[in-house]
């Protein structure tokens, strides 16, 4: 269940990166695969000793992980985008 949940909560935040960044724009299939990338990317740059320390409810502090993490790999995403256009 918990996986189900990680999945879920990357998919949100690939959307709302996507939606902080519209330049960037994607399609929402692959707003949903940067997110959970960025999920797992965020979970790796941050840990559990950032979630701890914001002091928030652990689905929210989840979120805001994955959705830095997203941002990072939709900028990086964005860029390889405009590179090959």
């Amino acid at each position: 269940m918990s996986f189900l949940i990680s999945i879920l909560i990357g998919a949100l935040a690939g959307w709302l990166a996507d939606q902080l960044f519209p330049r960037f724009s994607f399609s929402i299939w692959m707003q949903i695969l940067l997110g959970i990338a960025g999920g797992f990317v965020g979970g790796w740059l941050f840990g559990n000793d950032f979630q701890q320390m914001l002091g928030l409810p652990d689905l929210l502090a989840r979120t805001l992980t994955a959705l830095i993490g997203a941002i990072i790999i939709l900028a990086i995403a964005g860029l390889i985008k405009r590179m090959n256009s």
